[in-house]
């Protein structure tokens, strides 16, 4: 059995992760789909894309879904304000014991960096509308690393920023196979993947997956469970 050291980081995603989406990503797509003039019989296969791809940055999905970097950049200024007006009028909430978590792991000398496919803008009125903005180490967009998920360098921005001696110990929590994608790929010791989001046990294991927990709040009972062999359960 290879060894690997005990985990120093734990990189969470946060839409469907720790904050609640409620169909709000969803919704903010339908109104980028209208900005981007998306024909009413295009309009559920373009929304089957953005569920496809929960996790990935939006202007990627938006360039990936158009063709056109100009129909992508008013697709996704759409989409960011829509969703920044669904964050004001009070529809963003935690996932019960997402703080709970976060400050556990803290506490027992883990760190924490919450990643999203979000631009910092959406990101930090996320944070400030519950009141996080100083709960976790870090927060990074895809704007802050180089390259959104399912590419590692959101992970190892973290890796870096942090001074995390090694990779592997590395926990890389999220909802969606984008985030198990990343986490392997980034090399890093659990890629753990939580049934509070956008894709079931099913495709979170067939992406890579070390772990399928029910929610972010077992995370701290799961890191600690793995001692000083995080990979133990691959």
């Amino acid at each position: 059995m290879t060894h690997h050291p005990p985990v120093s980081l734990a990189v969470v995603d946060m839409a469907g992760t720790t904050v609640l989406d409620d169909g709000l990503v969803e919704e903010a797509a339908t109104r980028a789909f209208a900005a981007a003039g998306v024909a009413d019989d295009a309009h559920d296969r373009a929304l089957r894309y953005v569920r496809d791809t929960m996790g990935q940055s939006k202007i990627t999905v938006f360039r990936a879904l158009f063709g056109s970097e100009e129909v992508a950049q008013r697709a996704n200024a759409a989409f960011e304000e829509a969703y920044a007006d669904l964050v004001a009028a009070g529809r963003c909430a935690p996932v019960p014991g997402a703080q709970e978590a976060v400050r556990s792991l803290r506490e027992a000398g883990v760190a924490v960096a919450f990643t999203t496919g979000f631009a910092p803008v959406t990101r930090d009125a996320i944070l400030s509308s519950l009141g996080w903005r100083d709960l976790a180490d870090l927060a990074l967009s895809p704007v802050d690393a180089g390259r959104g998920r399912p590419y590692p360098d959101m992970v190892l921005t973290a890796v870096l920023r942090l001074g995390v001696a090694d990779v592997r110990a590395v926990a890389v929590t999220g909802d969606t196979a984008s985030d198990m994608r990343c986490a392997r790929s980034a090399g890093a010791g659990l890629a753990v993947g939580v049934l509070t989001g956008a894709h079931d046990r099913a495709a979170l294991t067939e992406a890579g997956a070390t772990h399928v927990i029910d929610s972010v709040r077992d995370l701290p009972a799961l890191i600690a469970s793995t001692g000083t062999d995080p990979a133990s359960q691959e």
